[in-house]
């Protein structure tokens, strides 16, 4: 439903990502859109968490969209090329690599040495440093690949999903897989 009602806005460059309760969308000006619930469900009761309107990134208060609704962030007046949705945060990435996230912050899975959930999208300071050229939001968990091969993850890190080797603790920001080598 989400995602036909913005292609009736007759805006053929969209890109979308669909996340568990929620989509999100870039318009062919690089503008975020979001739709979808912050509220609950069963497989969400390990999260202690009540219904967040931080998932859907516009804010205090906005716990349901029908229809894709425009982002008053501007991720600091820089275009969108690429979102991911997770489980219950999003990744934005700019044209000029820069990474934003906003939702649960459970685990860290935001990127910004806390656990805080965020109402709206908050750049990813960790990477400022990196020119990020893909990301990927999981169930608790996110990735980043740089423009020199480098990958990083960050989130929960209990599942062996960031590929730390032995080091199974949850990381607040991103960190370099160092037995990943391009072309491997």
């Amino acid at each position: 439903l989400c995602f036909a009602a913005l292609l009736r806005e007759a805006n053929p460059s969209v890109r979308a990502a669909a996340g568990n309760r929620h989509s999100v969308f870039i318009d062919g000006e690089g503008r975020l859109s979001s739709c979808g619930t912050a509220a609950q469900g069963a497989e969400d009761e390990d999260e202690d968490e009540d219904a967040l309107p931080s998932v859907l990134g516009h804010g205090e208060g906005v716990t349901r969209l029908n229809t894709p609704t425009r982002l008053l962030s501007t991720l600091g007046d820089e275009r969108a090329v690429s979102v991911s949705a997770g489980g219950g945060h999003s990744l934005a990435l700019t044209a000029g690599g820069a990474v934003w996230s906003w939702g649960r912050g459970g685990f860290g899975r935001l990127g910004h040495g806390d656990g805080q959930n965020r109402l709206l999208p908050k750049k990813v300071e960790a990477l400022v440093e990196r020119r990020v050229v893909a990301v990927s939001a999981g169930r608790r968990h996110s990735l980043a690949r740089a423009a020199d091969g480098a990958v990083l993850t960050w989130g929960e890190g209990g599942l062996c999903c960031l590929g730390h080797g032995e080091d199974l603790s949850n990381q607040l920001l991103p960190k370099k897989i160092e037995a990943w080598a391009p072309g491997l």
